[in-house]
């Protein structure tokens, strides 16, 4: 499972021009799924996130993950993380969770995220969506969890 996060001051989605999801200050994370991951890599990744120190303290220091620091997670599928590009100019999706499989540990992780108390919004799966979001910092990461 991959995730792009990115610290953001607001961030919202839109399907067909409506706004699906919306937050403030908070991560947006953009969740590619792939076809080895399972439940407990979906709960992995959503432990990883929620105590990712990324948010800035009384200092200026990134030190203080989602919840202390009062934030917002907004979850997009975004199976365009896993493509290979090592070959070719055309990427590959042979990596890529099932549509089926893909929704259901999409599912599962914004549930360990509401689980786990962040006030969390989503895009919609399987969807052509919209994101506009501002970069906070600019500060991004990519993790990946198998």
């Amino acid at each position: 499972m991959i995730a792009l996060i990115q610290r953001v001051t607001q961030a919202k989605v839109r399907v067909d021009q409506q706004t699906v999801g919306q937050i403030g200050q908070g991560m947006l994370v953009l969740l590619g799924v792939e076809k080895s991951d399972t439940q407990a890599t979906a709960q992995k990744l959503m432990g990883k996130i929620a105590k990712l120190r990324i948010f800035n303290d009384s200092d200026g220091k990134m030190n203080l993950n989602i919840s202390q620091s009062q934030g917002e997670i907004l979850v997009v599928s975004q199976f365009t993380l896993v493509a290979d590009t090592q070959k070719g100019n055309r990427p590959g999706f042979s990596n890529a969770a099932s549509p089926e499989q893909g929704k259901s540990l999409y599912l599962a992780f914004v549930e360990h995220c509401r689980q786990a108390g962040i006030n969390c919004q989503t895009g919609q799966f399987g969807a052509d969506m919209q994101v506009s979001l501002v970069n906070d910092g600019p500060v991004t990461f990519h993790l990946q969890i198998n």
